[in-house]
């Protein structure tokens, strides 16, 4: 397998100095799994190119070194491993062009953060899935993508095209960016390793995704395939991804602010404490003992609900850890009684992924928080709600658009809040939770929360699914 990284920065030869490999010589390697070299075919002034050729051994595989091995007796025969791009591309770029993608350069200190053209050549490169996932993955990232698909055996046209190309990268980046990209999505579109995915490697995407696999439309197939479909891993690592994606603090204070000039700082106030009210009703008239608070925030709802010994068990889950943290230092939970703190128990967890924490609970409470989730990705909270999780009831607020009018600062054509994705009229809303009941076998009725205007209904309003009856017999 070959990688090949080209540049016309001038000087064009700083590529060495980033790779601390001198351009005059071929190098060449011991590793693991074979032979790796690193030589210039052109290195010039104006033009330099550097690249990585693997000689992996297939015997080595089979019967070498600890470690380098790759199972199954079918592989020890038929098997591509040797000759295109995978997981041992992505180990030779980590130890071969270590300071390059650590970005540390000591002959040239600024050099790692200098953007220069850079245009990154692998063959062969499987893309198990056809060219477009080369697509997906790498034009987000603002990359020019040209791929080359080359048939299984050119003496067999019937037997059609393999899912190997000669791929070319081209962008104004830095080389540790290029060299990042290569190491994470490599294995990803070839969809196998050949070593075990421990919680290291976990540790591992989130630190080499840092700053780009969040915002990536693609990154929960990214980090599945990454993680092999170690799904406890890939749940962790999506959830701190999104996270990662979440409003910034300085955005944060300034939305929360554009909410508290939705409506007079009373009548938020009193819309709030009307809101909980209503959802702790709701809870208390189920019959519920054991509560789930999906995206609890703060705890506010779960501060309502430590008071009232109806609730014997309490779980509130948010997916931002800075949240958790400020729920647990206003419920004081550190001081908290042990009577007390044995009731409650908080969670980082999101709730666009099957989680088994959130089974076996009487009820749920998601307030004020569907609004924040990306159309798209309702239906997967739809799942894992109504689906996975199966409470027995689930009492839902979202804000009524329609009573935006009454509020001068928002009027009809904006949002409460910055990081609302949307907001419903009073039809929407119903039209989607009967969907969902009739979907999942719930009822839904529904309840406005707060001063109803006979023509715009409340600011809040609610729903209240209970299980059907096919669903208690089961």
């Amino acid at each position: 397998m070959l990688l090949t990284v080209t540049t016309t920065h001038q000087p064009a030869t700083d590529i060495g100095f980033l790779v601390h490999k001198n351009p005059s010589r071929c190098q060449d390697f011991d590793m693991s799994f074979g032979k790796a070299y690193v030589f210039y075919p052109e290195a010039s002034v104006e033009r330099c190119t550097v690249a990585l050729l693997l000689d992996v051994d297939p015997v080595e595989m089979v019967r070498g070194k600890q470690g380098s091995r790759v199972s199954g007796l079918l592989d020890q025969y038929v098997n591509d491993r040797p000759y295109v791009a995978s997981s041992f591309l992505s180990v030779a770029i980590a130890q071969l062009f270590g300071t390059a993608l650590q970005g540390k350069c000591v002959a040239k200190p600024d050099l790692p953060t200098q953007v220069m053209p850079l245009t990154a050549k692998i063959a062969v490169l499987p893309a198990r899935g056809g060219d477009g996932i080369l697509h997906k993955m790498f034009e987000p990232l603002g990359y020019a993508v040209r791929a080359e698909r080359h048939a299984l055996d050119d003496k067999f046209p019937d037997w059609g095209d393999s899912p190997y190309y000669t791929v070319e990268l081209e962008k104004n980046t830095t080389l540790r960016e290029l060299l990042t990209h290569l190491y994470v999505l490599i294995p990803v579109l070839d969809n196998y390793k050949h070593y075990f995915v421990s919680e290291a490697e976990m540790e591992n995407l989130l630190k080499k995704g840092e700053g780009w696999l969040a915002a990536h439309p693609e990154r929960e197939f990214i980090t599945r395939r990454y993680l092999k479909f170690r799904q406890s891993l890939a749940r962790e690592a999506l959830a701190r991804l999104a996270q990662e994606d979440a409003i910034p603090e300085e955005l944060e204070a300034t939305s929360m602010e554009a909410v508290a000039e939705a409506a007079p700082p009373e009548e938020e106030q009193r819309l709030n404490e009307a809101r909980l009210g209503s959802v702790l009703a709701a809870l208390k008239a189920s019959g519920a003992k054991r509560v789930l608070d999906i995206g609890c925030g703060e705890g506010g709802l779960l501060r309502e609900l430590l008071k009232d010994r109806q609730f014997t068990s309490i779980l509130g889950m948010d997916v931002s850890i800075r949240a958790l943290e400020r729920a647990s230092e206003k419920l004081r939970m550190d001081s908290m009684p042990n009577a007390q703190r044995e009731r409650i128990k908080l969670i980082h967890g999101s709730l666009m992924y099957r989680d088994s924490r959130l089974d076996g609970f009487d009820a749920a409470a998601v307030v004020e928080v569907v609004e924040h989730l990306d159309p798209p990705r309702l239906h997967a909270f739809e799942r894992v709600l109504f689906e996975c999780a199966k409470p027995g009831t689930v009492v839902l607020t979202t804000p009524n658009r329609e009573y935006n009018v009454r509020w001068e600062n928002i009027g009809a054509d904006r949002l409460r809040h910055a990081d609302h994705r949307f907001e419903w009229t009073r039809s929407e809303f119903q039209e989607w939770a009967k969907r969902i009941a009739e979907r999942y076998n719930y009822r839904a009725r529904f309840l406005p929360v707060g001063p109803e205007d006979p023509a715009i209904g409340s600011p809040t309003q609610m729903a209240v699914f209970s299980i059907g009856a096919r669903q208690r017999k089961e």
